[in-house]
């Protein structure tokens, strides 16, 4: 059984960096995830939207062997296969995805299983079918994910925040320059792909990310 659970996997989920190959510049994923859990990254996210699976699992099983020495989070977007495959963390679906109760039934309580809702109602219906968190988004306009739809905003965010038990994640659009609304709506962290990942200095990108969300998170007393 996971032990990501609880007070450890919020502490887990404070800056989630998520891979982006067509974002980094050139520079290997393991590059852009060495030098983010450096700068302070808690949870690092293999997003594999094309190549083949193969160098995948190259990619992958690097990083989970980074992320297991470093004691960071490890999760795979989208693919269940692909984390059991690498023995991931956990796993985190969207609506068009894998439903999470299938996911779920898949891993067992081997890893955690993250969701995006679109919805509050979908919010409540994943935390019901066992998701541990959820990535509500996007907070505000972003052109990373061209099917993320239009920004929900923190009221949205908030909205859900409120409605559910379990740790709730921001996503879309998050810079250091906003990072801290994005706290004081709820969320226990965020999750970013082009702040860290576009960065000239991932370091020092992740650095700056890390300080604004545990200065917001103290003011709340966490």
């Amino acid at each position: 059984m996971t032990t990501w659970r609880g007070a450890r996997l919020r502490e887990a989920l404070r800056l989630y960096v998520i891979t982006d190959r067509a974002l980094a510049r050139g520079r290997p994923d393991i590059e852009i995830a060495r030098e983010a859990i450096a700068g302070g990254a808690t949870a690092l996210q293999l997003r594999w939207k094309a190549g083949p699976l193969r160098e995948a699992l190259q990619v992958g099983h690097a990083l989970r062997a980074l992320c297991r020495e470093a004691g960071v989070l490890f999760v795979v977007n989208d693919r269940v296969d692909l984390a059991l495959a690498l023995e991931a963390d956990g796993v985190h679906v969207g609506v068009s995805d894998l439903p999470v109760p299938e996911t779920r039934k898949l891993v067992g309580e081997s890893m955690v299983v993250g969701f995006s809702p679109e919805t509050l109602e979908q919010a409540l219906a994943a935390e019901a079918a066992g998701a541990d968190y959820l990535g509500v988004g996007p907070v505000y306009p972003t052109t990373t994910k061209p099917d993320a739809g239009p920004a929900v905003g923190l009221e949205h965010l908030a909205q859900i925040a409120g409605a559910v038990g379990i740790p709730v994640v921001g996503i879309g659009g998050i810079t250091a320059a906003n990072a801290a609304a994005v706290i004081r709506a709820g969320a226990v962290g965020v999750a970013v792909i082009s702040a860290v990942v576009c960065a000239e200095d991932v370091r020092e990108a992740t650095r700056q990310l890390r300080e604004v969300v545990d200065a917001a998170l103290a003011e709340r007393g966490q």
